[in-house]
């Protein structure tokens, strides 16, 4: 899966868990992804808790953590 279709798997919609990003437009948050994954929970123990995720789901909130944390630099 390319990394624009795994960007695209990422929604957000002001009406729906306060305009967090979410996956798919479900109420998981990519928040509540990246914090499980952070706490050492497992890529397998995360798509059984929440059957209706799938492996390109957890890759896609990390793309998403990864886009976010790019800091511009400024030629001077």
């Amino acid at each position: 899966m390319h990394k624009q279709e795994l960007a695209d798997r990422i929604t957000s919609n002001p009406a729906q868990c306060g305009g967090s990003p979410c996956i798919r437009g479900m109420r998981i948050r990519v928040t509540d992804i990246l914090e499980m994954l952070a706490d050492g929970v497992s890529m397998t123990e995360i798509l059984a808790d929440f059957p209706d995720l799938e492996p390109e789901d957890i890759r896609a909130s990390l793309l998403f953590a990864a886009r976010r944390t790019e800091i511009p630099r400024l030629a001077a």
